[in-house]
């Protein structure tokens, strides 16, 4: 049967696929540690107690109609106050736009700004460009990043591209990787941008870019946030923001997310987002706008989960870098932010035990799922060729004992490589 071009060019995740292999594992009774979905097990990570009692006395009290399409006004003047507050960014209320978490957001910035065939910039590993890109009918510029920068771009990767394109998707923290922007580079790719931007005329569509800080509130020690705007304020017109509390809240299934930019955009991100009915639920709205205004309880929250994920993240890093020691071909980046573990696994070309070759990272994959009973995430599944030999493990999925016990299954299941 016959469908659409785009319906035609699009391919279901990647990611999704091999956590359908853990599942059918664990329906017959295997123990597995689920290091694959960027996503929270609700037992180990819950919602703040303030925002779930929020949420249920708002659907108590009736809040149950049509939220307006740009937002709850309360959200948005409540968010307003938060990003002011967090991170020095000075939007309006009619700057911001709320949507059922931050993928409704990042279709709408897309479908905003980008016609077929103009050209669009992403780093490579990053999370969905490639599929966004496809929507829109974009000329993709995919940019390989490498391990010696944490697998984050600098300005001397993208500059050869930037030249007549129309958006650059950044995102940091990022996803898959943990790692972040340092200032100096950040500063730089703004610059490049800037530079860009003189260059074209008052009848060319300028360049945007779109920064992805979902995970901005989860860092890690030492380590700071930098954004566009607070770097180079002269792009205040040209970002756009995406965030929301489904990271940082591990609130992944209540679906609040807000987008943040140039007005003229926004308004018309509202109107794409409002005719796909991508609203997040006016509950969700009410309570998140009462939450955010909870600073001490905010920041409570905010100190022990910090603490807990980064425990995980700590542990599985430490296990990685002792098989590192004893030997074995593997080797990890030290997180950064977010909820992952950048690992490399480079035992491509190795034989199993029942004479299979491992061809590409995908089967090094689905042979620790079955030996090692561990599932990470290919760097392929996020934009990079099948030949790379790096990993995204998450952590939200799992418990801290659960991830102590999978090193050893690790070890034994590489052991038996050759």
């Amino acid at each position: 049967m016959k469908v659409s071009k785009i319906a035609s060019t699009l391919e279901g995740s990647e990611i999704i696929k091999i956590a359908g292999q853990i599942n059918e594992l664990k329906s017959k009774g295997e123990q597995i540690a689920n290091l694959t979905i960027g996503d929270f097990d609700s037992n180990i990570f819950p919602i703040p107690d303030e925002l779930k009692d929020g949420i249920v006395e708002a659907y108590q009290a009736n809040q149950t109609n049509y939220p307006p399409a740009e937002g709850v006004a309360v959200l948005r003047e409540n968010i307003s106050a938060f990003l002011q507050e967090r991170f020095g960014l000075s939007y309006n209320s009619k700057q911001i736009l709320v949507a059922g978490g931050s993928r409704p957001l990042i279709y709408g910035t897309y479908m905003a700004l980008v016609d077929p065939g103009d050209k669009v910039i992403y780093p490579t590993p990053s999370w969905n460009n490639n599929h966004y890109c496809r929507f829109t009918g974009a000329t993709q510029v995919a940019v390989k990043t490498s391990a010696a920068n944490k697998f984050m771009p600098t300005a001397d990767d993208i500059r050869p591209y930037l030249k007549g394109a129309t958006l650059l998707a950044l995102c940091s923290p990022l996803n898959p990787t943990g790692t972040m922007f340092a200032k100096k580079d950040l500063e730089e790719i703004c610059d490049l941008v800037i530079a860009e931007n003189k260059t074209r005329s008052a009848d060319e569509k300028p360049l945007y870019i779109m920064y992805d800080q979902i995970y901005s509130l989860l860092t890690f020690g030492d380590q700071f946030h930098f954004d566009p705007v607070t770097l180079r304020p002269e792009l205040k017109d040209r970002v756009i923001y995406i965030d929301g509390i489904s990271k940082c809240l591990a609130a992944t299934g209540v679906r609040v997310g807000w987008a943040f930019g140039p007005e003229h955009v926004i308004d018309k991100m509202k109107t794409i987002v409002g005719h796909v009915g991508a609203w997040a639920p006016k509950p969700e709205q009410v309570a998140t706008a009462k939450f955010l205004t909870q600073t001490k309880e905010l920041n409570s929250y905010l100190t022990t989960f910090k603490a807990k994920v980064q425990k995980s993240l700590d542990t599985l890093y430490q296990g990685i870098i002792q098989l590192k020691t004893d030997g074995f071909a593997v080797d990890a980046i030290n997180p950064m932010g977010a909820i992952y573990l950048t690992v490399k696994v480079d035992y491509i070309g190795k034989t199993t035990p029942e004479g299979n070759v491992l061809k590409d990272s995908a089967e090094v994959n689905f042979y620790l799922i079955k030996e090692a009973k561990m599932g990470i995430v290919p760097f392929s599944a996020f934009g990079t060729d099948s030949g790379v030999n790096w990993f995204r493990a998450s952590v939200g999925g799992c418990s801290h004992e659960d991830i102590e016990q999978m090193i050893p299954r690790m070890r034994a299941a590489l052991s038996k490589l050759k």
